[in-house]
């Protein structure tokens, strides 16, 4: 073999040496620029997602802002209907469905639910004598037998349970901040009516009631004959007494016991009966 193609094959094998060695270099430059093509395309997807999920996080929050804002301003709106109109029928609408009909064997009242579970409030005197209770709510066609749950006979106050069923309910308010000349209505059954409204004023606080307490709510409201045990509601839609009873003889001069005393009083019930729930 000549010197001459001795050279010439030692020139080949290295350039067929350099040849394989740069496609090897190539090949690893093309798998290491799709692994970060990859890890690109990966980023850039959990990155929509991320962004995704942040946007329907502030839509949901922006509809629960605007569903609350909602709810307020309808809540203003009755309130200012029933402070420049005398028009209550916004609240009375949020609160009547927590009203029910209270009757037993002899006789017939009003009460109304403070629980979702269904604890209905209403006077002790409306089940006096009595030997079963019933409750007619808002939107039942039937009564429901109640069960007696407790009572204090010096507040007038007494405790139903009726089987749970996911029921509106009303919630108390504030006695302490009320003022003479403020609006109020009363929600009940007077002489059978399911459901009636009377609207009135509140004419005197801290009256002396049967109890020889000065925890009574005089009210100008009409109440007849089983308004008893009934809510006495605020333009805001709160219980802030419950009707109590009415002066012989007179007009439109009825006694709601204050909701602060009487929220003491079930609570005070509740923990007899050693039931965890509080008003």
């Amino acid at each position: 073999m000549s010197k001459l193609h001795y050279t010439l094959t030692t020139i080949n094998l290295i350039l067929n040496v350099i040849i394989i060695i740069s496609l090897i270099l190539m090949l690893q430059n093309v798998s290491l620029i799709k692994s970060d093509l990859k890890d690109t395309k990966v980023y850039f997807e959990e990155g929509i997602i991320e962004n995704q999920r942040q946007t329907q996080d502030q839509i949901s929050q922006l509809t629960e802002n605007i569903l609350l804002t909602q709810s307020d301003l309808e809540l203003q709106i009755s309130q200012l209907k029933a402070e420049t109109s005398a028009d209550f029928s916004g609240i009375i609408q949020n609160v009547i469905p927590g009203v029910v009909s209270v009757a037993t064997d002899i006789s017939q009242g009003s009460g109304f639910i403070i629980s979702e579970d269904g604890y209905v409030i209403t006077n002790a005197h409306v089940l006096s004598g009595g030997r079963y209770a019933r409750v007619l709510t808002y939107d039942d066609l039937q009564w429901i037998n109640a069960e007696l749950v407790g009572y204090n006979t010096e507040m007038d106050v007494a405790i139903l349970k009726i089987p749970d069923n996911n029921y509106d309910y009303l919630s108390f308010g504030d006695s302490s901040n009320l003022k003479v000349g403020e609006k109020a209505i009363a929600l009940g059954n007077p002489l059978g009516l399911s459901f009636s409204v009377s609207e009135g004023i509140i004419s005197g606080l801290d009256r002396i009631g049967p109890n020889n307490l000065p925890i009574y709510i005089q009210i100008d409201t009409p109440l007849n004959r089983g308004n008893s045990g009934g809510p006495l509601v605020s333009k805001e839609g709160k219980v802030i007494g419950i009707n109590n009873f009415k002066l012989q003889g007179s007009e439109n001069l009825g006694f709601a016991l204050e909701s602060d005393e009487a929220v003491k009083t079930i609570n005070a019930i509740f923990s007899q009966q050693s039931i965890s729930l509080e008003v």
